[in-house]
């Protein structure tokens, strides 16, 4: 069974950063994508960034372009989202996920299955 485990939350004040880490395990085929997904209460899961781990094309929605930053490190099957100039809207539950095989890599929330424990950021102003 996958397991991906997610480390680097916590809070931060306004402009401030944070790291987020995901480590993926135990998955019986080959990563195609891992992606962060953010979720406040009673709001939908919103993708917020993902990579594509052979040819590390990264895809953001527009509200953290500019801000924040995906990246891989294949060696570790881990991903990092770097988050700069936090605002108090970015303050969410952020969960990573993975995509096997070959295909999709986005922010498409339906096409993701697989799902950390999540790890909480929050942005104080």
């Amino acid at each position: 069974q996958v397991q991906l485990e997610e480390s680097g939350g916590g809070s931060a004040q306004a402009g401030g950063s944070l790291r987020l880490s995901c480590a993926a395990s135990r998955y019986p085929f080959n990563l195609n994508c891992m992606a962060w997904f953010r979720q406040e209460p009673g709001k939908e899961r919103e993708g917020v960034a993902a990579i594509k781990i052979g040819d590390g094309q990264t895809y953001y929605v527009d509200s953290v372009k500019g801000r924040f930053t995906i990246s891989r490190d294949n060696a570790k099957n881990t991903a990092y989202l770097e988050m700069n100039s936090l605002k108090p809207e970015d303050t969410a539950m952020y969960y990573c996920s993975v995509r096997p095989g070959i295909g999709y890599c986005g922010l498409a929330r339906e096409l993701f299955e697989i799902w950390g424990q999540g790890t909480q950021v929050t942005v104080s102003s």
